[in-house]
């Protein structure tokens, strides 16, 4: 893929229906007594996986478009699924069926592609084991063999990582456990969808403060009740755009009905605090979730609007991982550059992408340095169109779109198709607001 220099991006998208949310609404509905009709589903590989596995698995699953009806099997799932359950690059899926996985009568085994087969998996495997479920892997990483078991025994889980995917497993483990399964979040509070679908089924979830850290908890054996869900547009996927429309002088873009939980938003404030003009309007709630259109201004180079807005690290860091590449990108627009650190699940995910930041950075003339743990990057630095190499992993790709649109001449992206995995509409999306 080819990407040139933008004069400015102008009018207003839509972007697909939020990812996280998707596979958490296909899983719960899955779980549910009655037929659920999901609304506005996920366009991504990854979320087509969720739903080939559910199907797999004895569910009944109908899409049209961004449309899904799922007939739901109650916690019981059908049957065992007769080959491996292929989840392809997402380890959403594969972390959250392995906890719901844990609750049945039956064995399955979650397989994937060579990236999510390299991506660590007993950050799962150790807290489904303690609630009795045995998981057998290839040294912590998938496949993973799932020999269920039910009822499973409740516990209260102290999460090692920030990860939603860790807390969501645990969740939906609890629902087939007897007794109480709480989630602790020592390293602060991830992105909560799980909890709020869970509500909206008619599951009672408890939050909490264990210690002065984050928790959630569920007691086992509830029902869920199917009812319709209507996702949001994926704010990780508007990001690419409105960092974009930040960093292109005469830009004026709107991003409409957008996701705006508290616990996926914060690049709105990041970007607010690099110097950026963003405002929200037309807010909204459905099926528990907040929403509402984003508005951006550009303006080439940035200026931070507060104190420490340089650094991005601690508690930021859970609700910024998935945009943290493309804001790596617009610090070397800002003056004072930008530091991220706290961020070493950044090297664990479909590629190290703390070192294909800092490769693709320094190959368009950016200063770059790199920490285990992060990077930093010089600011107002006059990008220069380059060869830059995705790894396979569609965030990178999408983010080094944006620093080409800042670039001067053209930027190369190798193995551009990757971006189907979340966000297979982009280049399209981008083609229509971006004037050259």
């Amino acid at each position: 893929m080819i990407i040139r220099p933008a004069r400015g991006l102008r009018g207003h998208l839509r972007v697909p229906g939020d990812k996280s949310i998707s596979h958490r609404a296909a899983i719960l509905a899955a779980l549910c007594e009655g037929a659920t009709r999901v609304s506005n589903y996920s366009t991504s590989a990854d979320c087509a996986s969720t739903l080939r596995c559910l199907e797999r698995l004895g569910v009944r699953v109908r899409r049209e478009g961004a449309t899904v009806e799922i007939e739901g099997a109650g916690r019981r799932l059908p049957r065992a699924p007769a080959h491996a359950l292929d989840c392809g690059n997402s380890g959403t899926t594969m972390r959250l069926l392995a906890g719901v996985l844990a609750g049945q009568n039956f064995p399955a085994t979650l397989t994937g592609d060579d990236s999510l087969r390299s991506r660590p998996m007993r950050r799962v495997i150790e807290p489904l084991e303690l609630m009795g479920a045995r998981v057998a892997s290839d040294g912590g990483r998938a496949p993973l063999t799932v020999a269920g078991r039910a009822p499973l025994s409740a516990v209260e889980y102290a999460m090692p990582v920030a990860s939603a995917q860790v807390k969501s497993c645990v969740l939906l483990a609890g629902l087939n456990a007897e007794g109480r399964t709480a989630v602790v979040e020592h390293h602060g509070a991830t992105r909560d969808h799980t909890e709020r679908l869970l509500r909206w089924f008619g599951v009672e979830v408890e939050t909490g403060d264990a210690g002065r850290a984050p928790s959630v908890a569920l007691v086992g054996g509830q029902p869920l009740t199917a009812r319709g869900v209507e996702v949001p547009g994926d704010i990780s996927a508007a990001a690419f755009f409105l960092v974009a429309a930040a960093l292109v002088a005469g830009s004026e873009l709107r991003v409409e009905g957008v996701g705006l939980n508290p616990t996926r938003a914060q690049i709105l404030g990041a970007l607010g605090a690099l110097g950026a003009d963003v405002g929200v309007e037309n807010e909204a709630e459905l099926s528990n979730e907040p929403r509402g259109d984003v508005r951006v201004r550009g303006s080439r180079a940035l200026a931070p609007g507060r104190r420490g807005a340089n650094l991005l690290g601690g508690a930021q860091i859970a609700g910024l991982i998935d945009e943290l590449p493309v804001l790596a990108v617009a610090g070397t627009q800002v003056e004072g550059g930008l530091e991220i650190r706290d961020a070493a699940e950044l090297r664990v995910k479909e590629t190290d992408r703390v070192r294909a930041v800092c490769e693709n950075l320094r190959a368009m003339g950016a200063a770059v340095e790199e920490y285990e743990d992060g990077l930093r990057v010089e600011g107002r630095t006059r990008l220069r169109g380059a060869r830059v190499r995705s790894f396979g992993d569609h965030r990178i790709a999408m983010a080094f779109a944006v620093a080409a649109l800042v670039a001067e001449g053209e930027t190369e992206i190798e193995d551009a198709e990757c971006v189907a995995v979340s966000f297979p509409e982009f280049f399209g999306l981008l083609e229509s607001v971006v004037e050259r």
